[in-house]
């Protein structure tokens, strides 16, 4: 009995070992996958942000992370699979909970698609000013994956999603640098072709409005009562809503003096006492 029992003890001791053994193996075979893991990461992440270096900042950012935790995903599954836990399973459970968080975030992936079209295609850029569905309207302030900030006329700073802007129409109204002012202009029964040389010669001194392209009036309509000319005169874009209201101002002053000159011309002839 007494040979038996250190037969035992010592088949025991053996299996205690090599599972000891065994243990240990992988788990510093899992350690080493880990710390492995940590330096690919780094490696990854440079090699990404040196791929992608004529890339948008924003964008480039984002697919670095990208790189860097779908790597860290690899690892985690290596690790696992050392220690003994079946990859498949793993691999099983992350596809699960990815279609699940995908079908929650249907809308902010969304989000992060037209993110990507408008970084990529680049309609507009920081410091445009952009008009575009639902009445978003302002100075476009940053650009994110997600979501635009635009700050309005009034000083109010917006975030806007960015599919908003993608599906609808947008209007960049900075981006060539130059814009004309159309106005029209009711000049009633007035002779058309001396109003013209009047209204051309009060816009185009204008310290705003642009030499090239030049200032243009034309008619735009007659009716038996009034005859109605557009005035379009050319301004870099900054200065739109300055021009657009001065020389308004300009026009309007300028029609009103000439049917007071009219009016006082009139009278003095009429008056037989002058």
């Amino acid at each position: 009995m007494m040979i038996l029992a250190i037969d035992v003890a010592s088949l025991f001791n053996q299996k205690l070992l090599s599972l000891a053994f065994q243990v240990g193996t992988k788990v510093l075979w899992a350690l080493g996958i880990l710390l492995t893991t940590r330096y690919a990461i780094i490696l990854v992440g440079r090699a990404t942000r040196r791929a992608f270096s004529p890339v948008e900042p924003t964008l480039r950012k984002f697919l670095v992370q990208a790189s860097e935790i779908l790597t860290l995903v690899v690892g985690i599954v290596a690790f696992l699979s050392a220690l003994g836990i079946q990859a498949a399973s793993v691999v099983a459970v992350v596809g699960a909970a990815g279609l699940a968080i995908g079908l929650a975030l249907q809308n902010t992936l969304s989000h992060f698609a037209a993110g990507v079209m408008l970084i990529n295609q680049r309609p507009f850029e920081v410091g445009d000013f952009i008009e575009g569905p639902s009445g978003v309207k302002g100075v476009v302030d940053a650009i994110g994956i997600f979501s635009t900030t635009v700050v309005t006329p009034d000083n109010v700073k917006i975030t806007v999603p960015n599919n908003n802007l993608f599906s609808g129409v947008l209007k960049n109204t900075t981006a060539l640098g130059t814009r004309r002012v159309d106005l029209k202009v009711d000049i009633g029964d007035r002779p058309i072709e001396p109003t013209i040389i009047l209204l051309l010669s009060l816009v185009q001194p204008h310290p705003l409005v642009l030499d090239k392209p030049r200032t243009t009036c034309h008619v735009f309509s007659i009716t038996p009562r009034t005859t109605i000319l557009y005035l379009r005169p050319w301004c870099t874009s900054e200065a739109y809503e300055q021009v657009h209201s001065e020389v308004q101002q300009l026009v309007q002053e300028a029609l009103r003096e000439a049917d007071f000159s009219e009016t006082a011309g009139k009278t003095a002839i009429d008056d037989p006492w002058t």
